[in-house]
């Protein structure tokens, strides 16, 4: 029996190292959103498959210029992504061929709007309003804390003892731990054992960051459903959050990630604004089905 097979076209893009493999389904859909959120595991490894941290789907928005849903390697999807959403962003971008401008992406967590600007070299670069923070533990969504904030949260895990950490929502949930050397960390270990802790219903995003001053942090992160990825923008921005509420930082902060750096910027209240770039690295088709 023959089974049809067809081609999906994809864009391989990355964001500090996060990588993506870019489905743009504005105009036609080979296969509807949901076969792909189950082919996002194959096509995520980095062996068998084309290889990346996640999978970013394009659709129409009739209140953006695009609709973003992101689905991890592990075939979760996720309610925001800020290295992802720059990504889009670039997509975008390079489709209206001015140097500089804005969109708006609507995403699970809410409508994003992303400034850009483009270099005499081509370089784009790409400021997102990440919008602010959510701090309450029913939203992020944690039992941790009390009413109205979880941050100085005491979580002990079993066989590695107790971990002080913050948590901080950018539409997705993060649990923010500082530590004096992130680079001494056993972050496979630690990192989904506390992604999975039973404090987090809907499981967590977690980064483990260095203050080095006050207006620099270095930061590791084990991202949910994706495991440790080179960079995480969400996380960049709930780190920065969580360094300024415990007065440990200013308001303007670059923050070092192993895939390169992201500066972060909050007043205190209002919108995080998130500025980073985004790359296309090359492209290609993807068969579905098979004879």
């Amino acid at each position: 029996m023959i089974k049809t097979v067809v081609r999906v076209p994809f864009i391989k893009m990355q964001g500090l190292g996060n990588d993506f493999v870019v489905i743009d389904g504005r105009r036609s859909l080979p296969v509807d959103p949901e076969t792909i959120a189950t082919l996002s595991v194959p096509w995520c490894d980095r062996h068998f498959g084309i290889g990346a941290d996640g999978i970013l789907l394009i659709l129409p928005s009739d209140a953006a210029d695009a609709r973003m849903r992101i689905f991890n390697a592990d075939g979760s999807e996720a309610e925001s992504c800020g290295n992802g959403i720059r990504c889009v962003a670039r997509v975008l971008a390079q489709e209206k061929g001015d140097r500089q401008g804005v969109v708006t992406i609507e995403t699970l967590a809410g409508h994003q709007r992303v400034m850009y600007e483009k270099d005499g070299k081509g370089r784009f670069s790409f400021t997102v309003d990440m919008g602010p923070p959510i701090l309450e533990p029913a939203r992020i969504p944690t039992t941790l804390g009390n009413s109205s904030t979880a941050l100085n949260v005491c979580l002990t895990v079993t066989g590695l003892g107790a971990f002080v950490g913050h948590c901080v929502s950018m539409g997705n949930p993060h649990f923010v731990v500082f530590t004096d050397s992130v680079g001494d960390l056993p972050l496979e270990v630690i990192g989904p054992a506390l992604e999975r802790h039973p404090a987090f219903p809907k499981r967590t995003n977690v980064e483990f960051a260095q203050v080095v001053s006050r207006n620099q942090l270095r930061v590791r992160v084990w991202e949910r459903g994706a495991g440790p990825t080179l960079a995480c923008g969400t996380g960049a921005c709930a780190t920065v959050v969580a360094a300024i509420l415990t007065r440990r930082t200013g308001p303007q902060v670059t923050v070092a990630l192993p895939g390169g750096e992201l500066i972060i910027h909050w007043e205190g209240e209002g919108s995080v604004l998130m500025t980073g770039p985004a790359e296309e690295v090359f492209r290609g088709e993807i068969a579905v089905g098979k004879l």
